[in-house]
C-alpha cells in the first residue's frame, strides 16, 4: 500500500497518526484516541469495545465511545442507551450511558434500513462524528471500527492522531490470519499497535464451570510474539457476556465479580499501562487510573 498523505485539522496543522497529544486541532480535549479493530466480523469486537470503555470509566477515567461500525452499529443496544444525541452550543452533544459519552450511526439510521453507502459517504460521516461532536474533556476515546481494512479505518487514521490501536481476534488460525491484515493496515498507516485481545478464548460451562478450548488455544500468544506486541488479555466465551449484552447492560456492570468481568478489567488495566508507556516515550503526562 502506498503511503498516504495525512491531512491537517481545521487550522491546517499537519497531524501524525502515531503521535499521541493532550489535544489536537480536531479534538482539543481528547487525550487518547484508541481504535478497536478486527480483520473479520463475528469476533465480538463491539462487545469488547463496550465493556472495555465501561471498565475504563469504572477505574475513574473520562471515556467516550464512538461506534464507527456504520454498516452494523450495535453499541447503543449493548450499552442500553436510553437518550439520544442532541444539538449543543459547540456541536452535537453525545448520549451518555454508564458514565461514558456515546455516539453511533445507530442513533440516526432506522433499524429496518440498510446502509448502502460508498466510501466518500462513510468518510464524511466519520469526519462529522469527529469534528461535529462536542466530546469535551476525555482521557480515552474508544472507537469501535467496522471489520476489515476499508474507508472508515483510513479516514480515522488520516484525520486524527491515534495513540494506538487494539486488535481483537478469536484464537483460531483462520481468524488470526485475517486479524493480521488489520495489524498490517495500522502499521502501514503509522498507527502503533497497543496490543491484541483474544476473545472467545475458551468456553465456560455454566453448569459445572469446566472449560473447553473450542476455537483452539495459544493463538493469541503466537500472534503477539510474531508481531512483537502485547497480549492484553483473554476473554471467555461465556453465556453471561451474551445475555448481558443483549440486555443492554455490559457484563462488567451486570456481573462485576464474574470471571468474564475480571478479564475485561484486566484488559482495561493493561491497555492503560500500554498508553502510559506510549505517553512516556513521547514525553506526555500519563493518564492515571485507580486500580
Amino acid at each position: 500500500m502506498a503511503e498516504h498523505e495525512h491531512r491537517g485539522g481545521p487550522q491546517g496543522h499537519g497531524m501524525h497518526p502515531g503521535m499521541p497529544q493532550p489535544g489536537t486541532a480536531v479534538l482539543p480535549g481528547v487525550r487518547n484516541i484508541v481504535p478497536v479493530g478486527s480483520g473479520k466480523g463475528g469476533v465480538g469486537k463491539s462487545t469488547v469495545s463496550a465493556n472495555l470503555a465501561v471498565a475504563l470509566a469504572q477505574t475513574g477515567a473520562r471515556v467516550g465511545l464512538l461506534d464507527a461500525d456504520i454498516y452494523g452499529p450495535s453499541i447503543p443496544q449493548i450499552l442500553g442507551v436510553k437518550g439520544e444525541p442532541r444539538p449543543g452550543e459547540h456541536g452535537i452533544v453525545p448520549a451518555t450511558a454508564h458514565g461514558i459519552k456515546v455516539m453511533s450511526a445507530g442513533f440516526f439510521i432506522p433499524a429496518d434500513q440498510a446502509v448502502v453507502w460508498r466510501g466518500p459517504m462513510l468518510a464524511k460521516l466519520v469526519d462529522q462524528f469527529l469534528t461535529g461532536v462536542d466530546w469535551g474533556e476525555l482521557d480515552y476515546l474508544i472507537v469501535d471500527l467496522p471489520p476489515g481494512t476499508g474507508d472508515v479505518q483510513l479516514t480515522l487514521c488520516q484525520r486524527v492522531p491515534l495513540t494506538g490501536a487494539v486488535v481483537v481476534s478469536t484464537p483460531q488460525d483462520v481468524a488470526l490470519r485475517v486479524a493480521e491484515k488489520a495489524i498490517l493496515m495500522f502499521r502501514q498507516l503509522r498507527c502503533p499497535i497497543l496490543g491484541l485481545i483474544e476473545n472467545m478464548s475458551y468456553y465456560v460451562c455454566p453448569h459445572c464451570g469446566g472449560t473447553d478450548n473450542i476455537f483452539d488455544s495459544g493463538g493469541g500468544e503466537r500472534a503477539a510474539e510474531r508481531w512483537e506486541t502485547p497480549l492484553l488479555g483473554k476473554i471467555p466465551l461465556a453465556t453471561g457476556i451474551r445475555k448481558a449484552s443483549d440486555g443492554g447492560l455490559p457484563v462488567v456492570l451486570e456481573d462485576p465479580k464474574s470471571p468474564s468481568a475480571a478479564a475485561f478489567f484486566e484488559i482495561a488495566r493493561n491497555l492503560a499501562a500500554q498508553v502510559e508507556i506510549r505517553q512516556r516515550s513521547e514525553g506526555e503526562p500519563a493518564v492515571r487510573i485507580t486500580p
